[in-house]
């Protein structure tokens, strides 16, 4: 399974992006998807996850009420979507795949990540 993680940028305070994460080889819809995040000199922390049908989500506090996680499996893609976004979510995010489908942090393949920064 490959990860293929893209849409990060450079944003304002404020600001929204969207992050899509294509995924290849395995079988997508029998998958649970994650998102995590790495900021400099921080581990790397839990952002969001969904399972394989998408009637099952969590949030890290953190972000919930700001970020949303979706996917379509028709095309093989997960997505987060940032809104409001604030300095301390600069990071940078990581997809994740799960060899399980229903909702659970077990993930066995990680995208290569995509930078978010957000500026004041």
């Amino acid at each position: 399974v490959q990860l293929q993680a893209s849409g990060g940028g450079s944003v304002q305070a404020g600001d929204s992006l969207r992050l899509s994460c294509v995924v290849s080889g395995g079988i997508f819809s029998r998958r649970a998807m994650g998102w995590f995040r790495q900021a400099p000199g921080k581990e790397r922390e839990f952002v969001a996850n969904i399972d394989s049908t998408s009637r099952r989500k969590d949030y890290a506090d953190s972000v919930k009420g700001r970020f949303t996680i979706s996917r379509d499996n028709a095309k093989n893609t997960a997505y987060l979507q940032m809104y409001s976004l604030k300095p301390e979510d600069t990071a940078v995010y990581y997809c994740a795949s799960s060899y399980a489908a229903g909702l659970n942090r077990r993930f066995d393949s990680w995208g290569q990540g995509t930078l978010v920064t957000v500026s004041s």
